[in-house]
């Protein structure tokens, strides 16, 4: 498994390579759309078995990766 931001690591063989909370087998993915759907963080983390810090890590990370995009408008 390796690193790719604070508590989020990618494995090949772990959810065919997408981003989950270190040491689990929890998407960051789904993390953000439980937020998304409402849900409060402290509520994540007890579903999924993981701490809140793991909750703000995966919403960094898909916040840092939104930054990252290139997405132009086009006229």
């Amino acid at each position: 498994m390796v690193e790719v931001a604070p508590r989020i690591a990618v494995d090949g063989s772990v959810r065919f390579g997408r981003p989950v909370i270190s040491g689990t087998r929890v998407p960051v993915d789904t993390i953000v759309g439980k937020l998304a759907e409402g849900m409060a963080v402290e509520a994540v983390a007890e579903e999924y078995g993981i701490e809140r810090e793991d909750v703000l890590a995966a919403l960094r990370y898909a916040a840092e990766i939104v930054e990252a995009e290139q997405v132009r408008a086009v006229r």
